[in-house]
């Protein structure tokens, strides 16, 4: 439980109404209770605060007249988000090999670490300090895992990869797979190439459930501190992410792109292989990046759903433009020609 005056104290903002105010979880306007600190960003939902029961509500300046005690901050999501941590931390794990795990000769492994049941962890394998790995979690030789990393049941990282400090790798996430690498005989058979890179994860990286990043072919497949990775992305083979870039679930990469630091990717964009993204670029959800983005902004491809029957006329009317531009063409040749003889 925290009074207002504790969470400002350590947060900064301004309090409105009592300071001695007591709250002990997060919830949203709608559904807060008496115990219950709530905030608001979207503007839409500025009606529940006639309504809501929370005991004080997060928000930018100014408060409204009848609201029973606010904290007012520039940036109330960020707010938000340090006080839900705050409110709610991480269990503390409990240090140890479980029984049935399983040690091939790990190289260094901290005493503080906690392995779970039914962990394989391979030989010259190193886990720092505080480290927790979930059960069934299968962890390759020469992997090395820095200190108050977690990795929730079933995560797989292949041999010779390193994962930094404080790094979060949900559940069925794979690292270090095989990037796609098959060369093609004239007979039309493909013919494996050996990946023999690393997967490189700076500190502070969150991985997704079901993601997975694969291995470079002859370098490594990089990801830089900060990067936070939405549930289910393929990331191939030697890609290169900066620091601090967000992704979101369904994202596919190609090989050999490196994407710019601060960059937002939406859901289920596509990003062909071997492109260069700068730094700060957004790329809206559903969009195909098939050329290098030299410069911060942002990109959007996605075609917004329309009506079955309206998608259909206006995709005819696409089947014709090449004919349509052939016309222009020539009623432009014709005018020009008008103009010469007026």
């Amino acid at each position: 439980m925290l009074r207002l005056d504790q969470i400002v104290a350590r947060l900064g903002g301004e309090i409105v109404g009592a300071g001695d105010t007591v709250v002990s979880q997060v919830a949203s306007l709608e559904s807060a209770g008496p115990g219950d600190i709530a905030f608001l960003t979207n503007p839409k939902y500025r009606h529940y605060l006639a309504t809501t029961r929370a005991a004080a509500v997060i928000m930018a300046p100014p408060a409204p007249d009848g609201l029973t005690a606010a904290i007012l901050t520039s940036q109330p999501y960020l707010y938000y988000a340090r006080v839900a941590q705050w409110l709610n931390p991480l269990p503390a794990p409990e240090p140890g090999v479980h029984a049935s795990a399983v040690m091939e000769g790990a190289g260094d492994v901290a005493a503080s670490a906690s392995i779970g049941p039914n962990v394989w962890v391979g030989a010259g394998a190193a886990i720092g300090e505080g480290v927790v790995i979930g059960a069934n979690c299968s962890i390759g030789a020469g992997v090395r895992i820095g200190a108050g990393s977690r990795l929730a049941p079933n995560v797989a990282i292949y041999p010779g990869s390193r994962l930094g400090a404080r790094c979060l790798v949900h559940s069925g996430a794979v690292i270090g797979a095989d990037g796609f690498g098959f060369a093609r005989e004239t007979e039309g058979a493909w013919v494996k190439i050996p990946q023999l890179g690393r997967v490189l994860i700076g500190d502070d990286v969150e991985i997704g459930a079901g993601t997975t990043i694969d291995r470079g072919a002859l370098g490594d497949t990089g990801i830089a501190d900060g990067v936070k990775l939405d549930n289910q992305i393929q990331i191939a083979h030697n890609v290169r992410i900066g620091a601090h870039t967000a992704i979101a679930g369904c994202v596919g990469i190609a090989g050999s792109t490196v994407i710019g630091a601060r960059c937002t990717l939406g859901g289920a964009a596509m990003i062909i292989g071997h492109l260069q993204i700068a730094d700060d670029v957004s790329v809206t959800a559903g969009t195909l990046v098939a050329k290098s983005i030299p410069n911060a902004g942002t990109y959007c491809g996605g075609v917004p759903f329309l009506e079955h029957g309206d998608w259909l006329r206006n995709f005819s009317r696409l089947r014709h433009l090449d004919a349509m531009a052939d016309k222009i063409r020539a009623l432009e040749k014709r005018l020009a020609a008008l103009e010469k003889k007026s």
